[in-house]
């Protein structure tokens, strides 16, 4: 008896957490058009803990999307810092002051305290300012005159690199890069969304009218709900395969890391939630393949050569191709619903 109450209580958490993440998705749409897979992998960062890169040119809504997500959570705020080469690590991370009544100094916050930060052109920022940055993302806190201080709960931060020109600009490094739980990309609208937005931004833009649909308390109880998704040990050691394929690739000179593996689970977890399902499947980890890992990857000339002759989402494409060959999709044995909890088989299979 208890353990069926236990189990009731558990599908009843998930299902509302499902909920809550459709009620959210379908909010942003309100703003930002024919993007639904691609809002559902941010928000897939969002309820890791995870952060997004998006390698876009300007003007696909890159703004008004960390806008809409910090408009649709009740007291959340939102942030945007420009990356120019004068940029100063304090510029973001905000510095002491004196104040002269007081007499004493006083740290007024930079612009990474938000909930949502949007950093446009983030490989315009020089070195020292992406190591500021870096702290941020990793640890979720930021070090100032020697003191350091956490920022706020949930965090979530979106970077921008323009993928046309890269004049003046400083190459993030693979350990930053690492540190994106994904890197894709918005694109442009369809026709029929385009027109759409110039008829709904006539007289102003909806994000003006644009309401809270979930609460702080509910992104949290997403982050814990995603951590409560099954994910089958045949697919585990499948991730960690697929994983371990990109660095035995011929054309891979660094492959993905245990972070890597790392995120490709979490990311798996959180989009078969977004799903309606508490269990992972291997198309989910097929679909995040590709946003999750390959900009952890360091590859060789070779790569890059291919690259520019078949163009980069032919050459990925073949990439993610081999490593499937290299580890292959687990075929799970017996009846039920594959790669489902043991008690969901049983009522499926009743």
């Amino acid at each position: 008896m208890e353990r069926r109450v236990a189990r009731s209580a558990e599908e009843g958490y998930l299902e509302r957490a499902t909920e809550i993440a459709e009620r959210f998705l379908a909010n942003i749409e309100t703003v930002v058009h024919g993007k639904r897979d691609e809002i559902k992998l941010v928000l897939s960062a969002l309820m890791c803990g995870g952060h997004v890169l998006f390698e876009d040119v300007p003007g696909t809504a890159k703004t008004v999307l960390a806008r809409a997500i910090a408009g649709s959570i009740q007291g959340a705020t939102t942030s945007r810092i420009q990356c120019t080469p004068d940029l100063q690590p304090t510029d973001v991370t905000g510095l002491s002051v004196f104040n002269q009544k007081e007499r004493d100094f006083e740290f007024r916050p930079g612009p990474i305290f938000a909930n949502v930060v949007l950093v446009d052109e983030i490989n315009r920022a020089m070195p020292k300012t992406q190591s500021a940055l870096l702290e941020a993302m990793a640890e979720q806190q930021v070090t100032v005159d020697g003191v350091t201080r956490l920022l706020d709960e949930p965090f979530l931060l979106l970077a921008t690199e323009n993928p046309i020109e890269y004049e003046g600009t400083f190459p993030l490094p693979e350990a930053q890069l690492d540190r994106f739980l994904l890197k894709t990309e918005l694109g442009y609208p369809g026709a029929d969304d385009e027109v759409r937005i110039l008829v709904e931004q006539r007289f102003g833009h909806p994000l003006g009218s644009l309401e809270p649909v979930v609460r702080l308390e509910e992104v949290r109880e997403l982050r814990r709900a995603v951590q409560q998704v099954y994910v089958d040990p045949l697919l585990q050691r499948w991730i960690v395969d697929l994983v371990r394929a990109t660095r035995e690739h011929d054309s891979v000179a660094i492959g993905g890391s245990v972070r890597g593996s790392l995120a490709l689970e979490r990311a798996a977890r959180a989009w078969a939630l977004q799903e309606g399902r508490d269990f992972v499947i291997p198309e989910d980890v097929e679909r995040l393949f590709i946003p999750v890992l390959v900009h952890r990857i360091t590859f060789r000339p070779s790569f890059i050569a291919e690259a520019r002759s078949v163009g980069w989402t032919a050459a990925v494409d073949g990439l993610a191709g081999r490593c499937h060959e290299l580890a292959p999709r687990p075929r799970p044995e017996g009846q039920g619903v594959p790669f489902a909890p043991a008690q969901q088989a049983v009522r499926a299979g009743s």
